[in-house]
């Protein structure tokens, strides 16, 4: 495979580290004597033709800040044949000949469609806090969130305590509970409930109100957004619908885009930095439509396609903990 100019690219949701792995890959390209275009706000930017070129340099001063410099965005137009063949000609145009996107499963599924049409060789990096994709232990951005999460946490411990109140705290994980159930440990909540478990409401209600009984102090219990019974405000409106919580002083926080935000962690820095060079590396080697992941410390590579279908499970195990420890 013969390449000289790689383009560079964020997309979907923005999550700390991403800027991490664009230096890393800017700087490893130019180790190997490529040269680099940014595209900016993804495939919009492919569309619209938003190029710039990148240096060493021009990455200097990036690693520890959060979102993109290169910017993110959702395109529907890339979503049809017509804008994906004006992408690939503005990337022709360019003398773009490779492909490295940093992002979820939305991007990879318009990254490995692209390539199916196009052929412009491409790998990808992921770069989701929701750490929901298959083919690697953590996605950039991930640990960050987590991290942000539980201090969030235990500041709401403290007004808690000081009221014996319940908090429903909602985190992000419209799809998994990656993050809801790492925090619930670590944060030390009384409940988790997450989207790959189904808890009735009548066990949510029981479970609220012996926690209530036993201790009386204040419980927290932590809620992935994409909860089968709803997010934070729904299992709240069905808690007050119920005359047994009408002496229980229930309070909502939703955590938000809060965990998108800030500087990366140590961890995702460096989880980015090795991304980033080994999808350079991985180009370079003649691998395409693969996203390059951390599985048991070691570089692997998953096809796009099978990083989308096919699920990546949490730990039940630590499902079972949570339950022991609180």
């Amino acid at each position: 495979m013969d390449i000289h100019r790689i383009g560079v690219y964020t997309s979907g949701g923005d999550a700390p580290g991403m800027n991490a792995c664009v230096r890393a890959v800017v700087r490893a390209a130019v180790a190997h004597d490529l040269e680099v275009i940014g595209i900016r706000r993804g495939y919009a930017g492919m569309i619209d033709g938003a190029f710039v070129e990148m240096d060493g340099r021009s990455v200097s001063n990036i690693v520890q800040q959060g979102g993109t410099i290169l910017k993110s965005a959702r395109s529907e137009r890339f979503r049809t044949p017509e804008g994906r063949a004006l992408a690939a000609e503005n990337l022709k145009k360019v003398g773009i000949d490779a492909l490295v996107g940093i992002g979820g499963d939305g991007t990879f599924r318009g990254a490995a469609v692209f390539f199916e049409e196009h052929g412009i060789p491409i790998v990808g990096c992921p770069g989701t806090i929701d750490n929901d994709l298959f083919g690697t232990d953590e996605t950039i951005g991930y640990d960050t969130a987590l991290n942000t999460a539980v201090e969030n946490i235990d500041k709401i411990r403290d007004t808690a305590d000081a009221h014996n109140r319940v908090f429903l705290v909602e985190v992000m994980g419209r799809d998994s509970g990656f993050i809801a159930l790492n925090c619930a440990i670590s944060g030390g909540a009384e409940l988790v409930l997450i989207p790959e478990m189904f808890t009735e409401m009548d066990d949510i209600k029981e479970r609220i109100l012996s926690l209530m009984t036993a201790q009386s102090r204040s419980s927290i219990v932590v809620v992935a957004e994409g909860e089968d019974q709803g997010g934070a405000h729904q299992i709240e409106l069905a808690l007050r619908a119920d005359d047994a919580f009408s002496k229980i002083d229930l309070r909502v926080c939703i955590l938000g885009h809060t965990q998108r935000g800030g500087s990366p962690s140590a961890r995702d820095r460096v989880l980015a930095s090795r991304l980033g060079a080994s999808a350079v590396e991985a180009l370079l080697d003649g691998h395409t439509s693969v996203m390059v992941g951390v599985v048991n410390h070691d570089i692997k590579m998953t096809p796009l396609r099978n990083v989308w279908s096919r699920k990546k499970n949490i730990n039940y195990e630590l499902l079972k903990l949570t339950q022991l420890l609180s």
